[in-house]
């Protein structure tokens, strides 16, 4: 790429002149490929708890045997408790470009009985990412933000969860993973939102800021960027890049309806073509209640009881059935989602009644948006 340096030092100036503009940055929109974090996991020991171990679980008692048996001495699994340790998963985020020697922070999760991990030590363990290859070794005393009480009686009560806990650079990186930034010829930058109008615009103005034929759009979400030739120039370049500013394309409308929460989400490009909704309710009332006849006793004339009869008792039900008085209300060509949400707050609906109406407008083809149902 010829006279790519003074290219970057022209855009560098230019950038600097420039005012406050309300476009999107590069690095918000998109991602790079091929740089990106890998995750680790590892299984290992806590000990030094206070008495909230894993107790006698089989699992804790090997490994606590296994570790110690590192050590020259044989001990039986029969010997040892777990009172005060547990066993362990850690987990950890390796970021791209974090060098031999740096260190990452970890998070340590019980797998067993543990009752709670405060004060804890997790003792060495390696940290394996997906091809089992070891690139980190782990650790120290944990930080645990949650704590539990028990009473003689059993009762307990916990806050937040003291059987997960931190510790910040609590692993030491031992091995790389290799990224092709150095030696790529292309930066590939991936949407987090596919649009085709947004990856052109991201073409033109990578085009208009450093040459023509640098970008081209590959599809909906990925577009190719032609890096320079000098490795020493790539870091500039890309910070460069990142920062540029381009106006994303309009979302596609959508309606997106949470249904264990009643939650409605209605985005602003939503429109519905002329329609008349009419909205009502049926209230029917059951009442329930007795009758009670009582007994009947008849006597001659000495005065003497010829018939006796026993009290009765008959049910009573009531039922009462009526509709309240149907709101409707007509959508014109092209209403928007203010006439939308201010046309059903005038009914009073509730959020099931607008999931009603938003389904019947989508039903019979009225509703110009996608509607995701979570």
């Amino acid at each position: 790429m010829k006279n790519f340096k003074i290219i970057l030092l022209i855009v560098m100036f230019t950038m600097s002149l420039s005012g406050p503009i309300k476009a999107d940055r590069l690095k918000d929109m998109v991602s790079f490929a091929g740089i990106r974090a890998n995750q680790l996991l590892g299984y290992g020991i806590v000990v030094g708890l206070d008495g909230t171990g894993d107790s006698s679980l089989n699992l804790t008692l090997q490994s606590m045997q296994s570790t110690i048996s590192q050590f020259g001495l044989v001990v039986a699994t029969g010997d040892l408790s777990a009172k005060n340790s547990a066993a362990v998963m850690i987990t950890a985020d390796l970021n791209p470009f974090v060098k031999i020697g740096q260190q990452i922070g970890i998070t340590v999760s019980s797998m067993g009985k543990a009752k709670s991990l405060r004060g804890g030590t997790l003792l060495m363990t390696p940290l394996k990412g997906a091809d089992g290859k070891t690139y980190a070794i782990a650790q120290g005393n944990l930080a645990v933000g949650g704590f539990g009480v028990e009473g003689a009686d059993g009762s307990s009560m916990s806050v937040n969860i003291p059987t997960v806990g931190t510790i910040a650079n609590g692993a030491t990186v031992e091995r790389m993973v290799e990224t092709p930034f150095i030696n790529s010829k292309n930066f590939v930058m991936n949407l987090h939102q596919g649009d085709f109008t947004t990856a052109t615009r991201i073409t033109e103005e990578i085009n208009k800021v450093f040459g023509s034929d640098v970008a081209k759009s590959l599809d909906s979400t990925s577009v190719s960027v032609r890096a320079p030739s000098d490795p020493a120039q790539k870091v500039s370049f890309m910070s460069l890049l990142e920062n540029l500013e381009v106006d994303p394309a309009a979302p596609i409308a959508k309606v997106v309806i949470n249904a264990r929460t009643g939650t409605i989400v209605i985005g602003g490009d939503v429109r519905v073509t002329p329609a008349a909704v009419s909205h009502g309710s049926m209230t029917v009332k059951v009442s329930e209640d007795t009758n009670t006849t009582p007994g009947q006793t008849l006597y001659d004339d000495a005065g003497n009881i010829t018939t006796a009869t026993d009290a009765t008792t008959d049910a009573d039900t009531t039922i009462e059935a009526g509709a309240d008085k149907a709101s409707a209300f007509v959508f014109d060509a092209g209403t928007s989602l203010s006439d939308i949400v201010d046309a059903i707050n005038a009914i009073g609906t509730t959020s099931a009644d607008l999931v009603a109406i938003l389904e019947a407008l989508r039903a019979a083809g009225a509703l110009r948006a996608q509607m995701i149902i979570i």
